[in-house]
C-alpha cells in the first residue's frame, strides 16, 4: 500500500466514524429526552421516539443516488467537505432544541449530510484503492462506520450523565463531526479512474443491484433498527440493573461489526459471495428469533447480539464491491442504490418496531417479524451474480 493510499484510507475511516455517530446518538438518550420533552399535552411514545431514527434516515436515503452522482461528477472530496459541514451545523442545532419538532427537524437536516457523506466516502475509497485491495479497504471503511454508530450507544449517555444534560451528548458528536470536516479538508485528492459511462436509466433498471439492496436491508438496515431499540429491550426485559452494563452490551450489536465488516472481505475471497451471504442471513434470523422469545435470559441475549453483529457485518464488502463492479463508471450511484434500499428498511422498521411494541406490550412480535424478513432475503441472493462481470 502506498503512502497516499494509506493516508486516504485512514482519513476516510475517521470520517466514516465521525458522521455515523449521528445514526444512533439519540438512541441511548431516550429516558433523558422523554423527561425533557414529555408534557401533559405531549406523550413521548416509543413510536414517536422511533421517528427520530426515521427522520435522519429519510433524508439519508434520499441522498444516496444524488449524492453518488455528485461524487461521480465533482469528485468525492469536495462533496465530503460540503456534506460534513451540514452534519456539524445539524449537531450544534439539535443540542439547542426545546421541542420535539425541533429535535426531529434537525435530525431530518442531518440526514442530508450523513447520506451524502456515506456514499462519497465509499466512492473515495474505491478511487484510492488498488483493485486487489478494494474489498479489504471497503471493509475497513464500513467497520469504522459501525464503530461510530456503536460507540456512541456507550459513550453518549456517559457524557450526558456526567454533565447531567442530554444536549451534551449531541455536542460531543458535533465536535467529532467537526474533526471529521477538518480531516476532509486535508485529505489527499481522489485518484481518477476512467471507466465506460453507462446511463442512469440502465443502472436503475438493473435487477441484480436490487438483489444486493435486499440483502443490504437484511444486514445494515436490520442492525441499525435493532441498534435503535436494543437499549430499551435490555432495560425492560433483561433484568440487568446496571445502566453501564446495559449500554455496554447494547453497543456490541454494532461494535462487533468493526471486526465482521473488516474480515468480511477475507471471507469473500476464500469462500465466495453467496456462501458468505447465506451464512450471514441465517445468523441474523437466528439472532432476531432469540431476542423475540428469550429476552429475559442474559446469556441468550448476548449470543443473539454476537450473531447479529457478525451476520450484519460480513456482507458489507461483498455488496458494495459487487455494485461497483457492475457499474464502475457510476460506482457512486450504484452503491447509492444498494444502500438506499437498506435505509428504506430503517425508515419503515424503526417506527414499526415501536408501534408493534406499543400495541403488544412486548418485543416478541417485532423481533419475530425482523427475523422472518431476514430469511426472505435468501430469495434475493439467488439473483446476485457469482462473478464480478456486468
Amino acid at each position: 500500500m502506498t503512502t497516499n493510499e494509506r493516508k486516504a484510507l485512514l482519513t476516510a475511516c475517521f470520517i466514516g466514524f465521525a458522521y455515523s455517530a449521528n445514526y444512533t446518538n439519540h438512541a441511548p438518550l431516550k429516558d433523558m429526552l422523554v423527561a425533557a420533552f414529555e408534557t401533559s399535552t405531549f406523550e413521548f411514545t416509543k413510536a414517536k421516539f422511533g421517528l427520530l431514527t426515521t427522520a435522519i434516515f429519510l433524508t439519508h436515503a434520499l441522498m444516496q443516488i444524488p449524492g453518488g452522482h455528485l461524487a461521480d461528477h465533482f469528485g468525492p472530496k469536495k462533496i465530503l467537505i460540503a456534506a460534513l459541514s451540514v452534519v456539524v451545523i445539524g449537531n450544534f442545532g439539535i443540542s439547542t432544541s426545546t421541542t420535539y419538532m425541533a429535535l426531529i427537524t434537525w435530525k431530518f437536516l442531518i440526514g442530508f449530510g450523513t447520506g451524502t457523506c456515506f456514499i462519497s466516502g465509499a466512492r473515495y475509497i474505491y478511487q484510492n484503492s488498488k483493485p486487489e485491495r478494494v474489498l479489504l479497504n471497503q471493509g475497513y471503511y464500513g467497520a469504522c462506520i459501525l464503530m461510530g454508530s456503536g460507540f456512541v450507544i456507550f459513550a453518549v449517555p456517559l457524557i450526558a450523565k456526567h454533565f447531567n444534560a442530554w444536549n451534551y451528548g449531541f455536542l460531543a458528536t458535533a465536535i467529532v463531526a467537526l474533526l471529521g470536516l477538518i480531516a476532509a479538508l486535508f485529505a489527499p485528492q481522489a485518484e481518477a479512474k476512467e471507466h465506460p459511462q453507462t446511463s442512469l436509466k440502465a443502472l436503475l433498471s438493473h435487477g441484480p443491484l436490487y438483489a444486493l439492496g435486499w440483502v443490504q436491508m437484511a444486514s445494515f438496515g436490520l442492525v441499525i433498527v435493532i441498534g435503535s431499540w436494543i437499549t430499551t429491550l435490555l432495560t425492560e426485559k433483561s433484568g440487568i440493573e446496571s445502566k453501564w452494563l446495559i449500554h455496554a452490551v447494547a453497543s456490541l450489536v454494532l461494535l462487533i461489526g468493526i471486526f465482521s465488516r473488516s474480515y468480511g472481505g477475507n471471507l469473500v475471497q476464500r469462500h465466495g459471495v453467496k456462501k458468505v451471504l447465506v451464512g450471514s442471513i441465517f445468523m441474523n434470523a437466528t439472532g432476531c428469533m432469540l431476542l423475540a422469545f428469550l429476552p429475559e435470559v442474559f446469556p441468550v441475549v448476548l449470543l443473539a447480539i454476537v450473531l447479529l453483529g457478525l451476520g450484519c457485518g460480513f456482507p458489507y464488502s461483498a455488496l458494495f464491491s459487487r455494485a461497483t463492479s457492475l457499474f464502475p463508471g457510476r460506482a457512486g450511484a450504484a452503491m447509492g442504490l444498494v444502500n438506499m434500499m437498506g435505509i428504506v428498511f430503517i425508515l419503515c422498521g424503526a417506527p414499526l418496531v415501536g408501534q408493534l411494541t406499543d400495541l403488544s406490550g412486548n418485543f416478541t412480535t417485532a423481533f419475530l417479524s425482523l427475523g422472518l424478513f431476514a430469511l426472505s432475503s435468501l430469495f434475493a441472493i439467488v439473483k446476485i451474480p457469482a462473478t464480478n462481470q456486468h
